[in-house]
């Protein structure tokens, strides 16, 4: 909208090139480019850019605007209209998906905006639930009849088959009837209703030399019919089939039954409005070390972050984006405060605990680096108190509107692990998950345990109802000296890569559906003046 006009007897010819930046080297790079729509300074573009989108991945964007002069694909050779910067993420999380923002770039000059629009493609999500029965197939056993089993098979875009699955084994009967099963149609077809799909039928041997009664070809578009006639397949054995003039067929198989799937994803709830409300907590214990000795894990570097703030840093980047309003609640726990050195458990790191809310990754920064300077490090290590701290949040909104997140930086060292395990169990039945990343060198088996990937956590008897709890320890992000992190973006990645399965398994336990998604954003009508 409002683009700059830098043609002289006309409107711009504009066009818009979008770049994404490489993960390693921060270069940008290409990804694509609209059409050139002719004259006009408000142009709607029409092509499309699919790309993969990843919760857990900061993907920044950047797109180019030029008026084109030529046919020249060369851009240096067109007028430069400006730029935008976002990320993916701060598309996918504006309301419905739709982000507005100013086009910067041209010194002294407004270069209009543009507007953004992210929908999910459709036909990745859908599963199918389909079942197969047969009729009077090949008799390959000596003893008994055949134990038959299908396999099947998606083409490829040349010409190939990959198998996709394999239904179980019916044992003894040349008329079975195989259970439903369900699969993705990414997986049944790549999303393609006509693309072939190669049904092969194998008689069960002990010694894994299955015998080939026969096959068949279907596809996608076919099997939706459903049950009917256009859905009775006769089974083929080519060799047979050469050999003998009167051969049939080597039996039939029916499909019985086909269900569609439409999968809800983790976007569809931020689509629809969910938000996801983000809290830090830090440990401000003393076995973190003295803040003003280069040895301690909080040092007070005037040059540098120190781990706790390169962590938070990473991680937080990422959750704003989903964060409408960015203020994050900021809690320190295990120190002394002023003015009377009571110990808390649970403190405001901005000092106050009415509203203990920080404007940004950045206001949580300051807020962090002020409390460094006020609190004295102390202990014990109790995470209970601000896990509860968010669980008294989350319990009092179930209805899937809101979804809360907290972070945990910690040099993972705990005193109340029967407290904290019986937090955790209680807190599975919410709305929330919990990130924590361990700073410093110290053994996390501890950590290890609160995670439960591999053993459910349980308390007193009772099993945490999800896995809720994701460990990452940081040294494993960061080079010899400590004072870089490697990739930012693989800590991120590895921190929040479970927590929309978390997200999506609450909903799920609780009937949640996503709310339908704001209606999308049409530009208003021109009114074209006609002359009669």
């Amino acid at each position: 909208r409002n683009l700059l006009d830098r043609d002289t007897f006309s409107k711009s010819d504009p066009i818009c090139v979008l770049y994404t930046q490489a993960i390693g080297n921060k270069e940008w790079r290409e990804f694509g480019r609209t059409e050139v729509i002719d004259n006009t300074l408000n142009p709607d573009f029409v092509r499309k850019f699919i790309m993969d989108y990843f919760f857990e991945e900061r993907e920044n964007l950047r797109f180019d605007f030029y008026d084109v002069d030529s046919k020249s694909p060369n851009l240096s050779k067109h007028d430069f209209l400006g730029q935008m910067f976002c990320t993916l993420g701060e598309i996918v999380g504006s309301q419905g998906s739709r982000l507005e923002k100013s086009i910067v770039g041209i010194p002294g000059k407004k270069c209009g905006t543009v507007i953004v629009t992210a929908e999910e493609l459709g036909c990745c999500r859908d599963s199918v639930l389909m079942q197969f029965c047969a009729n009077k197939l090949d008799k390959k056993d000596f003893f008994g009849k055949s134990d038959p089993f299908l396999v099947f098979h998606r083409s490829n875009e040349d010409g190939s088959f990959t198998i996709c699955h394999k239904t179980e084994v019916v044992k003894n009967t040349l008329n079975p009837v195989w259970q439903a099963f369900k699969i993705s149609v990414r997986a049944l077809c790549n999303g393609d209703y006509d693309r072939t799909i190669k049904v092969e039928v194998y008689d069960w041997d002990r010694d894994g030399s299955h015998d080939f009664i026969g096959e068949f070809t279907t596809s996608y578009r076919e099997l939706s019919r459903g049950q009917s006639q256009f859905n009775v397949y006769e089974v083929i054995n080519p060799k047979k089939k050469g050999k003998k003039k009167k051969y049939v067929n080597s039996g039939t198989v029916t499909l019985l039954s086909f269900l569609i799937e439409t999968e809800v994803s983790f976007l569809d709830y931020i689509k629809g409005g969910t938000q996801i409300n983000f809290t830090v907590a830090i440990d401000f214990t003393a076995s973190n070390g003295n803040p003003l000795q280069p040895t301690s894990l909080h040092y007070m570097n005037p040059y540098q972050l120190n781990a706790y703030g390169m962590a938070l840093r990473a991680v937080g980047e990422i959750i704003q984006d989903y964060d409408s309003d960015k203020m994050f609640p900021a809690l320190g726990f295990g120190a002394r405060l002023p003015p009377d050195g009571r110990v808390s458990h649970e403190f405001a790191l901005n000092g106050n605990p009415q509203n203990p809310y920080c404007h940004g990754i950045d206001g949580v920064m300051e807020a962090y680096y002020r409390s460094l300077k006020s609190v004295q490090l102390y202990g014990p290590t109790n995470f209970a108190p601000v896990i509860n701290h968010v669980a008294r949040y989350a319990a009092s909104v179930k209805d899937g509107s809101q979804y809360f997140v907290l972070l945990i930086i910690t040099d993972g060292v705990i005193s109340d692990m029967a407290q904290t395990k019986e937090s955790i169990v209680n807190a599975s039945k919410l709305p929330m998950s919990i990130i924590i990343v361990g700073v410093g060198p110290a053994e996390f088996d501890a950590m290890e345990e609160l995670d439960g990937d591999v053993v459910r956590i349980s308390s007193r008897g009772r099993f945490a109802e999800r896995d809720i709890v994701q460990f990452v320890p940081f040294r494993d992000y960061i080079d010899r000296s400590g004072n870089h992190v490697l990739s930012m973006a693989r800590l991120a990645k590895d921190v929040l890569a479970e927590i929309p399965e978390q997200f999506l398994s609450y909903m799920r336990v609780r009937g949640i559906k996503p709310s339908p998604a704001p209606p999308p954003y049409t530009p208003p009508i021109h009114v074209l003046q006609t002359q009669i």
